[in-house]
């Protein structure tokens, strides 16, 4: 096992998307002054918490508090063991790791709401008794009492990593929800969640597929119609046109949302449901890109999940003819790793007593120390 030297600049970084299937964890090394990934790794949830955290997402106003605080109990553990496996799979000790990150698993987020709230769960508290590791954890809060969204935090770090002294970028994260960032060339970075990106997408493949949580490549997407008529109809949500700053989640476009919504022929053709869905995640993000680009072709950088979704992909390629739309990759981050490598470099700064300016991104009045410290 590797020494302790070091340590002040190895973070490690965990999130539970809003796929709830798992948690992504990166070990984050900052010595050489930028952010390098060591190791990552994805630790599914087994089968108890997978269909807790479903249960959860089915019906959150109705989840009992005493099973929520057993959830968030057996989630603090699961990240520990997550953060655990990260540091042993990059031959490291834990007295080799300056601190945790963690996100967790959000629960609920209604930033619309009055007062606004959020909450995240796994619980931070076991995260650092069981890896004796400093850990910061409840990341949006400070956020949403300074009277902005919560989210999304993305925006800080594509543009601490990704933004270039001459070029206009975006960003956009293809988790559950989409998220799109704006990096003009000496402007603070803007940014909010646009839509569903793969959500509404998992929600229906798994109601057809029993024991299969997501679309492998969008391939029954691919293998549907678009129903043009329909697209109007999901086009004329009200959220896509509420102005920006603006945060949304699967409580949003929730189950509920989608039954609501399906057309009278949405059980005789499912696939064309799946097809008319990712044509709306395309559409939505692409609407809000362009909106952004006025006019203007531009470079388009992606990460996340969805990344590995072909269908949606080239659906957005096929909206957005005139910008060039690439992997995080190709500019020195693995999409897979951008989101859990948000939260270590978010502890790093929260460590350093460093404030995080999010005014332009999620409308707060004021920059604020983002998290929460808990030590071993």
């Amino acid at each position: 096992m590797g020494s302790s030297h070091g340590a002040g600049e190895r973070y490690v970084g965990l999130i539970s998307g809003t796929s709830m299937d798992g948690i992504d964890a990166v070990l984050a090394d900052f010595s050489s002054g930028s952010l390098v990934v060591a190791a990552a790794l994805t630790a599914p949830f087994d089968q108890a918490l997978n269909d807790e955290l479903d249960a959860v997402r089915r019906d959150p106003d109705g989840f009992p508090v005493a099973r929520l605080c057993r959830l968030d109990a057996a989630l603090g553990d699961a990240l520990g063991q997550a953060a655990l496996a990260v540091i042993e799979s990059a031959g490291l000790r834990p007295d080799a790791i300056r601190a945790i990150g963690s996100h967790g698993q959000t629960i609920v987020h209604h930033a619309e709401s009055e007062p606004p709230f959020t909450l995240q769960i796994g619980d931070p508290w076991r995260l650092c008794r069981r890896t004796g590791i400093t850990t910061v954890a409840d990341f949006r809060r400070a956020d949403l009492a300074a009277g902005g969204q919560g989210a999304p935090l993305a925006p800080l770090l594509h543009q601490a990593l990704f933004a270039h002294p001459r070029q206009t970028r975006m960003v956009a994260n293809l988790g559950g929800i989409a998220n799109l960032t704006v990096l003009r060339p000496g402007e603070p970075a803007t940014g909010h969640d646009t839509g569903p990106a793969n959500c509404l997408l998992d929600l229906w493949y798994r109601r057809h597929h029993h024991g299969e949580r997501f679309d492998p490549g969008g391939r029954w997407a691919a293998a549907g119609r678009v129903d043009e008529a329909w697209l109007e109809v999901l086009l004329r949500d009200p959220y896509l046109a509420v102005p920006a700053p603006k945060s949304t989640g699967i409580e949003y476009y929730s189950p509920a949302w989608l039954e609501a919504r399906l057309p009278p022929w949405s059980q005789a053709r499912p696939a064309d449901v799946q097809a008319t869905l990712a044509a709306f995640s395309a559409n939505t993000l692409a609407n809000a890109i362009e909106a952004a680009a006025d006019g203007a072709a531009g470079r388009l950088l992606i990460c996340g999940g969805g990344v590995h979704n072909a269908d949606l992909v080239g659906r957005i390629r096929r909206r957005l003819p005139d910008f060039a739309v690439e992997s995080t990759a190709e500019h020195g981050l693995d999409p897979d790793h951008v989101e859990a490598a948000l939260f270590a470099w978010l502890a790093r700064r929260r460590l350093a007593c460093e404030r995080i300016d999010t005014r332009h991104v999620t409308g707060a009045a004021h920059s604020v120390l983002a998290g929460t410290v808990f030590e071993p």
